[in-house]
């Protein structure tokens, strides 16, 4: 039997992100996805994707398993890269892919959000090779297997840590870019987690907090706007602590991107308000927790974000019980 010559891709974490990309990467690649709560539906019907890039009513049916142990048993060639772009919840993932990882062979890539994601990785798989993305990619699945996704698409690649050869990440890069999808290459990828780190710890424990989108919340009364702004501000201070300047300039940059959504009427609902309406654990310490204890290890005032840290933490308690009633 002939073997399939080109790469040998898993993607852990088939959502709305994971689905965008595993259909593209299925035109370059031999590409195995892990579902979980989707697992059952997709086997049966696969995806529907309506993509305002990619196209309308794109009926999908990828090869999925139900964890990694099954994917690697499937085919006895170890995997190029394995594609983690489920939610950034700790301690968890590195132990559920590690079936699929081969010692000095595959190239973990992570396609995920929030800050000091990536040491837990590093600690588990020092042998493998380490890609960090930051992904701009809005996409919803709702119901299960169906993929709403607008109108941007693009991630940032980098080694980790950015001493290391980025032989791996360029050929992730290039795998993308092979694909049809947006990679831009890095030196050092940190600077842009950081930025869209303005963005993520303030709007999606927010939104999750007050079920209101980015422009609803800032309609809700006059110091919302304020309040978002303070803390971006405070994002950029522990940002700079580590190496890492964001202007004042770039803050209110990326506030007026959301202002402009109050007068088109297009408020966005942030990924930890999809969580909250559908059940879903929060991604409170990748987004906001890892923020906050970085900023106190460097004396830096963080009082906004730990008040958000707090309250966000005890409503993903609150949503955890209510989904194991």
């Amino acid at each position: 039997m002939q073997t399939d010559p080109r790469p040998k891709v898993l993607l852990f974490g088939a959502g709305g992100v994971g689905t965008v990309y595993l259909y593209l990467l299925s035109k370059v690649s031999s590409i195995t996805a892990v579902c979980r709560s989707n697992y059952d539906i997709v086997k049966k019907d696969g995806f529907i994707i309506n993509s305002s890039l990619f196209g309308q009513n794109i009926h999908f049916t990828p090869d999925v398993v139900r964890d990694c142990s099954e994917a690697a048993s499937l085919d006895p060639r170890p995997f190029d890269f394995i594609i983690v772009c489920s939610k950034a919840t700790p301690a968890t993932i590195p132990r559920l892919i590690a079936p699929a990882v081969t010692p000095g062979c595959t190239t973990i890539a992570l396609i995920q959000n929030g800050i000091g994601i990536e040491d837990e990785y590093i600690e588990a798989f020092p042998a493998n090779p380490l890609v960090s993305c930051v992904v701009y990619l809005p996409a919803t699945q709702r119901p299960l297997g169906v993929i709403k996704h607008g109108e941007i698409e693009r991630l940032e690649i980098g080694s980790y840590p950015s001493s290391a050869s980025s032989e791996h990440a360029k050929a992730f890069a290039e795998l993308f870019a092979s694909a049809g999808a947006t990679a831009e290459l890095y030196e050092d990828v940190q600077s842009m987690r950081w930025f869209k780190l303005l963005a993520n710890a303030s709007w999606n424990p927010l939104c999750a907090l007050t079920q209101c989108t980015d422009a609803e919340f800032m309609e809700s009364s006059s110091p919302a706007t304020g309040l978002v702004f303070d803390i971006m501000l405070e994002v950029c201070d522990i940002a700079k602590a580590y190496g890492y300047t964001i202007s004042r300039h770039e803050a209110e940059h990326q506030l007026g991107r959301a202002k402009a959504r109050i007068y088109h009427k297009s408020g966005v609902e942030p990924s930890m308000l999809q969580d909250v309406r559908s059940g879903r654990k929060l991604e409170v310490e990748a987004i906001v927790g890892n923020a906050v204890r970085m900023g106190k290890a460097k004396g830096v005032k963080c009082e906004k974000l730990e008040m958000l840290y707090v309250l966000a933490t005890a409503l993903d308690s609150q949503v955890r019980r209510d989904v194991e009633r």
